[in-house]
């Protein structure tokens, strides 16, 4: 390597070391040290306070338009000898250190390193990878574009890189269970977990540990195995278990065919109306479910399916009578185009044709 290249590459690698403190503290020194210099070379056109910080900062980051020089023998030397080199020098370290912090962060997401227990907050947690499964969910997240906008954090004890760093954030772990990863993850202040691991078994000891951490989020698991779906129902009820329904879809489908398209799109986001929930507000008093169906129906080309009073137990009605009372503090489940969010429905109105 020329030695001249080599040394600057030393220097440059000196520089982006710097504390942010020092960098900013020379910048601005150096900064007030070349206005009162030129100052004294009799350089009025350069030190007006309207054309010096424009002169520096060209000058600084090498782009020299030419518009602004100085006039004076006094002021050439000292730009050339003072100005010059020195502004150079604390830009480069500047940018520097930007692009090293960038580098950086770019470099903790894709190899999971990162930490996020500091900015996030009500995120959206997969935990697990599985090829095409997990893909597959972080689609759908992404195709609810009327859902709520929430960084999403994918964590995972395999040795992998991030695989959509555009997208979402990657923590990467040698244990799903471990107090350490619920740290990282910032799981005690997740909206929402789903667990969905390459053994029932992992996902069982990683969702048990999750709520004996007391993670407030929602926990959503997959199972392949019922017996384990059940046992972790008993252990931990508020916790929603999805089971692996592909031999029950079979028998549905042989005996009323085409069922398997009803499922499908019932629960993407990606193609046609699908189902969606949302939480009733409290100021509501109620009204029968056939108002409810009649109403949304109208106004808002919605097909109510049902209620429940929680979002764990089996207190689930679907397609309950007429006379079924829909009360203030219940889930919604219902099918439409698009996300309905709860605010948009006028309940005084509704409440007021109930009456």
């Amino acid at each position: 390597m020329n030695p001249l290249v080599a040394n600057l590459f030393r220097l440059n690698l000196h520089l982006t070391r710097l504390r942010w403190s020092l960098v900013a503290t020379g910048l601005v020194c150096h900064f007030l040290a070349s206005w009162a210099l030129l100052g004294l070379c009799q350089e009025p056109h350069l030190t007006a306070p309207d054309h010096f910080y424009y002169f520096y900062l060209v000058t600084a980051s090498t782009v020299g338009y030419g518009d602004l020089s100085p006039r004076t023998l006094a002021g050439q030397l000292l730009v050339s000898l003072f100005v010059i080199p020195g502004a150079i020098a604390l830009f480069a370290a500047v940018v520097g250190k930007v692009t090293t912090l960038v580098v950086k962060a770019w470099s903790q997401n894709m190899k999971g390193k990162l930490d996020v227990s500091r900015h996030l907050d009500q995120h959206l947690v997969i935990m697990g990878w599985h090829e095409s499964r997990t893909a597959r969910m972080i689609d759908l997240v992404f195709g609810d574009k009327r859902g709520r906008q929430q960084q999403l954090v994918l964590v995972s004890s395999q040795s992998m890189d991030n695989p959509f760093p555009e997208l979402i954030l990657f923590v990467h772990t040698d244990n799903l269970a471990s107090a350490e990863t619920f740290r990282r993850a910032a799981l005690d202040r997740a909206r929402q977990i789903i667990v969905s691991t390459d053994s029932d078994d992992s996902t069982l000891t990683t969702a048990l540990s999750l709520v004996a951490q007391h993670a407030k989020a929602h926990i959503v698991c997959h199972f392949e195995n019922k017996e384990k779906a059940q046992l972790l129902r008993a252990h931990a009820p508020r916790v929603e278990c999805c089971v692996n329904a592909t031999t029950d879809m079979l028998v549905r489908s042989a005996q009323d065919p085409g069922s398997t398209r009803v499922q499908e799109q019932l629960i993407s986001t990606l193609t046609g109306p699908t189902q969606f929930s949302l939480h009733i507000p409290a100021n509501f008093s109620g009204c029968s479910f056939h108002q409810l169906l009649t109403y949304l129906k109208h106004h808002h080309d919605v097909l109510v399916l049902g209620t429940a009073s929680s979002t764990y137990n089996n207190d689930m009605v679907l397609n309950p009578p007429g006379e079924h009372r829909v009360e203030a503090g219940q889930y919604l489940y219902f099918i439409s185009h698009q996300r309905l969010h709860a605010a948009e429905i006028d309940w005084q109105k509704l409440q007021a044709l109930a009456s």
